[in-house]
């Protein structure tokens, strides 16, 4: 069944401007990627690379600017309830509901964490001081994602 999933994204991959895609499908996480070094004239379809792997523990989650802003802060970090995409603001045009450096109360609004055309509205559970940001507004978040890290006040 998951085949027929990954044949599409290879599909939707050879047929775009698009050079990469992960995406995970019941528990299993693909990566596919069109090949940098490939001549182009030597075949009618780009070569495609696919990595897979079973499990969050074996599969490293972080991009490499990702992982350095969690091991410089310290605090707890507030994870994605869902999968989504991360907006800072309720509207282009307000400021972001916080930013570095905020003191939050439990119960105040985060972010905005938009999942099948539904805004949902991500509060703190605890209060403290935002010590980082760790997604950028507009960018696509998964299920358990740091967002943000809390320092407990």
């Amino acid at each position: 069944m998951w085949q027929d999933k990954l044949k599409e994204v290879i599909y939707i991959l050879e047929n775009s401007d698009v050079n990469e895609i992960d995406v995970t499908f019941w528990g299993r996480r693909f990566r596919v990627v069109k090949s940098a070094g490939v001549n182009v004239n030597s075949g009618p379809t780009p070569a495609v690379t696919i990595t897979a792997a079973s499990g969050a523990s074996s599969v490293p989650e972080a991009a490499p600017t990702e992982s350095a802003p969690e091991t410089a802060s310290s605090g707890e970090k507030i994870l994605s309830p869902m999968p989504g995409t991360f907006y800072a603001a309720s509207s282009p045009d307000t400021p972001p509901f916080v930013k570095k450096g905020d003191t939050v109360s439990e119960g105040d609004a985060l972010c905005i964490i938009e999942a099948m055309k539904i805004m949902n509205e991500i509060e703190s559970e605890q209060s403290g001081t935002i010590v980082e940001v760790l997604v950028e507004n507009g960018n696509p978040v998964e299920y358990n994602q740091p967002l943000f890290v809390i320092e407990p006040s």
